[in-house]
C-alpha cells in the first residue's frame, strides 16, 4: 500500500502549537505533561485523543515493539524514539500487522507507504513528540482520511457551527443534522419558451446553521431534477448507416462562425416584497460526494438543472449559449449580483444574505462542463472551479474531423438525444403538455442544426466551442480527467489545457488511469484534502499556501499501482518520426465483414475492439493493418498528441480512417474502474459515507489500447471544409489521436492499428471499402520523453 499525500502544508513550530491549540492539544494538561517529558507529553496526547471514539486509553491494546506493549512503555522511564513512535502511529491510522507493516520495521514501513510523518535519530524531546503529533494528525489513515479527520468523525469535535482550519483546512465541525435547505427561482435575462417573460430557474440549495457567512459550491446539473431514460433511448440514432458521400465545399472557418444575437427586451417578473426566509424545501436527492464533504465544513452547496428542466422554464438545448447563460445567473444572484424569488407566483425576492459572495463550480462530465462553460463567460463572483472529465468543444464529443462519432458506449447519441434525456419537464403531466408541441418541434430544429448527415463543424457547434471564449476567464481553475475516458475523451482537457497557458491565472490537472469517474474517494491520493486546502484558500481567504503547495500537473502512472507524479507540463515535446516503410508497399485492407460478423461486432463492440488489437487473432486481419515497432529498451513516456501521417487511398468517393495506438507485451495492468476496498469515508460525523476505492492490477494481459482517433478522408484539412475524394486516388492527410501521458515499458512494442469502421463510435455501413497506404510516404509522429 502506497499513500500520496500532496495537501500538506508545512509550518513553523509555532504555527503548529497555535493550531493544536485550536483543537484541544495543547491545554493546560498538556502542558503540565511537557514538563515530565516526552513519554508523558505522548501519554497526555493520546488521552487527549481518546476522546474521539476512534481511540482508547486501553494502553495494553498497542504495541510499541514485539516485546512491549503501550502500557508498559508508558511505565519506564525511557524517551520515545522515531521507531517507537511510529510504530504507535501506524495503529492509530489503523494499518494492520503483518499486513500492512512489522512492529520490527515500523520507520521502513511508514516510510514505504509513503507518510508524511515527522522523522528524527535518537531520543525525541517534548518538542520533537509535539512536532510529530502535529504531523500524524495530518497524515492519513489506511481508511482514507486524515487522522485529525478520523478523529472528529468520531465526535472528537463538537459541532459548533463555526469554521476551525487546521493545516489550512477546514474541519469537519458543522452539525449535518441541522442542515438548511431551501429552494429559489432565479430570474435569468433569458426567453427560450419565447413567452416574451425572463426564464426561471430553479436553485436548491443546502446550507449550514450559523451566523457567519459562508461561500457555495454550485453545481450546475441537467439530470439534477430527474431523466427521462426510455423516452430518451427512444431517440437513439441508428448508426448502422452507410458512411455518405460529401458535396465539396470552400468553407472558411469565418463562414460557419456563430456571433450572439442582439439581446432582447423581455419582461421582467413583477415583484411584490422581499423575505429573507424561503417557503420551499425540497427532500434530499443524490449529490456530488465532493459537495458533501464540504457541507460538514462550513461551505453551502447549491444545484440547478438551469433552462428547460422541471421546476424551470424554457427548452433544454444541450451546451448551448442560453443553457451557460442560465448556470450564470445562478451564480451572479448567490454574488448578490441578480434578482431570485422564493416562488414563482408571488413576486416576493430574495437575496443569499448567508452567502459570503464567492462562489465555485463543481461537477463531472456534464456537470463539469457547465462549470468551464461558465467560468469562460468571466461571470463576476466564480472564484475557481473544479472540473471534473468536462467538454470543453461539444463537436469533439458528438463529431470528429468530420465524422459522427459516438462517445465511447453510447452509439446512438447525439445532442437531441441528450436533450431528451434531461428534459425533465416532461415528469409533470401538466407541464409536459403545455410544452410537448413547442417541444417537439425544438428538437426537429436541433437535429437539423446538429447536421448528423455530414458531421462537419457548423454555427451550431461553434456556439458550443467554449475553447473560444476562453480569454474572457478570470478565474483559476482545477481540471481532472481520466486518460481512459472514451466517454469525454482526453482531447478535451487538453486543448483547454493548452488555451489556459495564455491566462495568467492558476490552472492545476490531475490526470488519473481511470476511465469517466471521480477520485475524490481514492485511497491513493489526498483530492478531497487537496480540494479543502484550495477552497479554504479561494472562498474564506485562508493564507495556506495551496496555490504553490499544489501540484501543477499530477499524474497516476499506469506502471506502478498507488502512484502519483508531478509534472510541469503536458503535450510540450517533440515528436519523434516513426517511418512506416518498413512493411510492403503498398498495404491494403477492407471494410466488409460477413452478415454474421457484422451483426457480432454491432452487438458487442468491446469483443469487436479486442480482437482488432490481438495480433495473434486473424479474423479481422483484412479488416487491418498493423506496425509495430521493435521492443523498447528502456522505458519511454509518450507525451501529448500522436499523429500518423498517411498518403492513403480509398476504391470509393467515401472513406473513413480509424487508428489506434497499442502497448504490445504481456503485463499486469490497472484496473479500468477503481476498486472498492471495503471501507467508507465518512464526510463529516456520521454523514454521507462514500466508498473508499482504488486502482488495483489486474490479471496480466497480453496489449492495452492506448489511445485512438477517426477522420473522414473528405475532411482532411479541417472540420468545416470538404474535399472531393476520388476513388483509387491517393490523398495526404494527418490524423492526430487523442492525446495521452503513458509509460511504455521496457521489453514491451508500440504498435499503430490502422482501420476504417469504429463498431462502437462510427456508423457502421459495413460498405465494400478498400483502403490502400503508401507506406514509403507515411510516418507515425510520437511525442517520446525517456525521463521526467
Amino acid at each position: 500500500m502506497k499513500i500520496n499525500q500532496f495537501g500538506v502544508i508545512k509550518r513553523t513550530f509555532e504555527q503548529k502549537i497555535n493550531e493544536l491549540a485550536l483543537i484541544g492539544f495543547y491545554d493546560e494538561k498538556i502542558q503540565a505533561a511537557i514538563s515530565k517529558g516526552s513519554v508523558p507529553l505522548l501519554q497526555a496526547l493520546l488521552e487527549q485523543a481518546a476522546q474521539s471514539t476512534a481511540v482508547t486509553t486501553k494502553f495494553d491494546d498497542y504495541m510499541v515493539n514485539e516485546q512491549q506493549d503501550l502500557a508498559a512503555f508508558f511505565a519506564t522511564d525511557k524517551q520515545v524514539t522515531n521507531q517507537e513512535f511510529d510504530a504507535i502511529a501506524l495503529q492509530l491510522l489503523n494499518f494492520e500487522e503483518s499486513v500492512d507493516y512489522n512492529l520490527a520495521d515500523s520507520v521502513q514501513a511508514v516510510n514505504r507507504i509513503g507518510l508524511p510523518l515527522f522523522s528524527k535519530d535518537g531520543d525525541w524531546s517534548t518538542h520533537d513528540v509535539l512536532n510529530a503529533w502535529y504531523d500524524l494528525l495530518t497524515t492519513h489513515t489506511k481508511g482514507g482520511l486524515q487522522f485529525i479527520d478520523e478523529l472528529v468523525s468520531h465526535q472528537y469535535l463538537k459541532p459548533t457551527n463555526q469554521t476551525v482550519f487546521f493545516n489550512g483546512k477546514a474541519l469537519a465541525t458543522f452539525d449535518t443534522n441541522q442542515l438548511i435547505k431551501e429552494v429559489v427561482y432565479v430570474e435569468t435575462d433569458l426567453d427560450t419558451d419565447k413567452d416574451g417573460v425572463k426564464d426561471f430557474v430553479r436553485v436548491d440549495i443546502i446550507r449550514p446553521t450559523t451566523a457567519q457567512k459562508v461561500p457555495t459550491l454550485f453545481t450546475a446539473s441537467p439530470y439534477y431534477q430527474g431523466t427521462n431514460d426510455v423516452v430518451s433511448d427512444k431517440k437513439l440514432h441508428d448508426v448502422n448507416q452507410p458512411l455518405q458521400r460529401k458535396i465539396p465545399n470552400n468553407l472558411t472557418y469565418e463562414d460557419v462562425a456563430y456571433e450572439p444575437s442582439a439581446p432582447e427586451e423581455l419582461t421582467a417578473h413583477e415583484q411584490t416584497g422581499e423575505t429573507t426566509e424561503a417557503t420551499e424545501t425540497f427532500y434530499p436527492k443524490s449529490h456530488v460526494d465532493l459537495n458533501n464533504y464540504f457541507l460538514s465544513r462550513g461551505f453551502a452547496v447549491a444545484y440547478s438543472s438551469g433552462v428547460g428542466t422541471r421546476y424551470s422554464d424554457g427548452m433544454q438545448d444541450t451546451g448551448s449559449p442560453e443553457q451557460v447563460v442560465s448556470m450564470q445567473a445562478v451564480v451572479e444572484w448567490l454574488a448578490g449580483n441578480r434578482q431570485a424569488f422564493v416562488d414563482r407566483q408571488s413576486g416576493v425576492t430574495i437575496k443569499a444574505h448567508w452567502s459570503n459572495g464567492k462562489v465555485a463550480m463543481t461537477g463531472k462530465s456534464y456537470l463539469g462542463t457547465l462549470a468551464t462553460a461558465v467560468a469562460t463567460t468571466g461571470v463576476a463572483g466564480l472564484e475557481t472551479v473544479i472540473s471534473e472529465a468536462a467538454i470543453s468543444d461539444y463537436y469533439q464529443y458528438y463529431r470528429d474531423n468530420g465524422l459522427v462519432i459516438a462517445p465511447g458506449s453510447f452509439p446512438g447519441e447525439d445532442m437531441d438525444v441528450l436533450a431528451e434525456l434531461v428534459y425533465s419537464r416532461m415528469q409533470d403531466a401538466g407541464d409536459w403538455h403545455r410544452t410537448k408541441e413547442q417541444w417537439e418541434q425544438f428538437q426537429k430544429q436541433t437535429v437539423r442544426d446538429m447536421d448528423r448527415t455530414t458531421g462537419n463543424y457548423n454555427t451550431y457547434w461553434d456556439a458550443r466551442n467554449y475553447l473560444k471564449n476562453v480569454p474572457n476567464m478570470k478565474t483559476d481553475i482545477v481540471m481532472v480527467h481520466g486518460l481512459n475516458d472514451w466517454n469525454v475523451k482526453p482531447r478535451q482537457v487538453f486543448r483547454l489545457y493548452q488555451k489556459l497557458q495564455e491566462l495568467d491565472i492558476v490552472k492545476k490537472l490531475y490526470l488519473h488511469q481511470g476511465q469517466h469517474i471521480y477520485i475524490n474517494n481514492n485511497r491513493s491520493l489526498d483530492f478531497s484534502d487537496q480540494m479543502n486546502l484550495w477552497l479554504s484558500h479561494k472562498l474564506y481567504g485562508i493564507e495556506n499556501d495551496a496555490v504553490a503547495q499544489l501540484p501543477d500537473l499530477t499524474w497516476q502512472s499506469n506502471q506502478t499501482p498507488e502512484t502519483w507524479e508531478t509534472r510541469q507540463s503536458w503535450g510540450t515535446t517533440t515528436p519523434t518520426k516513426i517511418s512506416l516503410a518498413n512493411v510492403q508497399t503498398p498495404v491494403s485492407y477492407t471494410d466488409r465483414q460477413t452478415k454474421v460478423a457484422y451483426e457480432s461486432y454491432s452487438k458487442d463492440y468491446d469483443h469487436w475492439r479486442s480482437l482488432m488489437i490481438d495480433r495473434d487473432n486473424h479474423e479481422l486481419d483484412h479488416s487491418r493493418v498493423i506496425f509495430s515497432q521493435p521492443k523498447q529498451k528502456q522505458d519511454l513516456l509518450i507525451d501529448g498528441e500522436v499523429s500518423l501521417q498517411l498518403r492513403i487511398k480509398s476504391s470509393t468517393n467515401v472513406g473513413l480512417v480509424s487508428a489506434m495506438l497499442v502497448d504490445y507485451g504481456d503485463a499486469s495492468r490497472l484496473t479500468k474502474k477503481p476498486v472498492p476496498q471495503g471501507s467508507q469515508i465518512d464526510r463529516g460525523v456520521n454523514w454521507q459515507p462514500t466508498p473508499l476505492v482504488e486502482f488495483e492490477q489486474a490479471k496480466s494481459t497480453p496489449n492495452k489500447m492506448i489511445t485512438i482517433g477517426h477522420i473522414n478522408m473528405q475532411n482532411r484539412e479541417n472540420a468545416w471544409r470538404v474535399n472531393d475524394l476520388r476513388p483509387d486516388e491517393y490523398v495526404d492527410l494527418t490524423l492526430t489521436l487523442q492525446p495521452t501521458l503513458y509509460q511504455l515499458t521496457a521489453g514491451h512494442q508500440l504498435g499503430i492499428v490502422i482501420y476504417g469502421t469504429d463498431f462502437e463510435m462510427t456508423v457502421r455501413g459495413n460498405q465494400n471499402i478498400t483502403y490502400t497506404i503508401d507506406t514509403k510516404h507515411s510516418q507515425l509522429l510520437v511525442p517520446v520523453v525517456t525521463s521526467k
